[in-house]
């Protein structure tokens, strides 16, 4: 075969649907892609706690896998899973400006051994393995993220938020409704990948990432700008539209397939266009 691609794909809403399941096609495809010689992990805000499932499920066979939005990448060794890269921040500046403005809100933080902190429920997140503690207690550690989950508010209402804290010290990713994801500054999806990228050798051009999240935008304009692929699926927000060049299909019908499919000789019947 030609040189191997690398593949970095989401999980929640691209790899899986909103109940865990999978979408249509999808282990069949990453399956055919693998076999034909291409690396091909994920790149996701999950946790690693809450990763790990989706790599023994899909037979991921790539040695690095990026969680917590760029903030941690592991890396495979021997049949042993290690904790390669990972970027903290001293986050007490953050929690001090966002408590003020939302005190109601739920916290959670991620040390850098992988540990979660948090304050109370915090939906939509595994805390298996986690400790509840005073919010006072947050800020006591560098960590790798910060996560707020208020489902009171909206995005407008974070973006107003965020932008009378003056959070320019550190990155952050909307969630649909009712989250905020803090990362270390100019940490995302994307420079993960092209750490990973850079230690496989793989030719400039020869990538390709699929998701559906604000969170995705770094890692669609790290691809486009080696020349790569920037795929989002049917479902995304405009803007994550805007930041791709090419729109698969929605996640319920499957789209992520369809974009992996395209890498293939003989793509058959796979529906992958570009951004109009």
């Amino acid at each position: 075969m030609s040189a191997p691609w690398l593949v970095g794909l989401d999980v929640d809403g691209t790899i899986i649907l909103q109940d865990e399941t999978m979408s249509p096609g999808v282990p069949e495809a990453v399956a055919r892609v693998r076999d034909a010689g291409h690396v091909v992990t994920i790149a996701t805000g999950r946790s690693w706690a809450a990763t790990e499932r989706w790599v023994e499920e899909l037979e991921i066979a790539a040695d690095h896998v990026v969680c917590s939005n760029g903030a941690v990448t592991m890396r495979r060794v021997a049949d042993e899973w290690e904790r390669w890269h990972v970027e903290t921040f001293d986050p007490r500046q953050v929690l001090e400006l966002l408590t003020e403005r939302l005190p109601e809100a739920h916290y959670m933080v991620e040390l850098g051994d992988g540990t979660r902190l948090f304050t109370g429920e915090v939906g939509d997140w595994s805390l298996e393995g986690g400790r509840q503690v005073e919010i006072d207690e947050l800020g006591a550690l560098p960590v790798s993220r910060v996560v707020v989950v208020s489902p009171g508010h909206d995005e407008e209402d974070f973006h107003r938020i965020v932008s009378e804290t003056g959070l320019n010290e550190v990155s952050y990713a909307i969630g649909w409704t009712a989250w905020l994801d803090i990362a270390p500054q100019g940490v995302d999806k994307g420079s993960a990948l092209a750490r990973v990228h850079a230690e496989l050798g793989i030719d400039g051009g020869k990538t390709l990432v699929v998701g559906d999240g604000r969170n995705d935008i770094g890692m669609f304009e790290w691809a486009r700008g080696l020349g790569g692929r920037a795929v989002a699926m049917g479902q995304a927000p405009d803007e994550v539209k805007d930041a791709a060049g090419e729109i698969t299909g929605i996640v319920e019908d499957g789209g992520l397939a369809d974009a992996l499919d395209s890498l293939l000789p003989h793509p058959g019947l796979a529906q992958v266009r570009a951004r109009e």
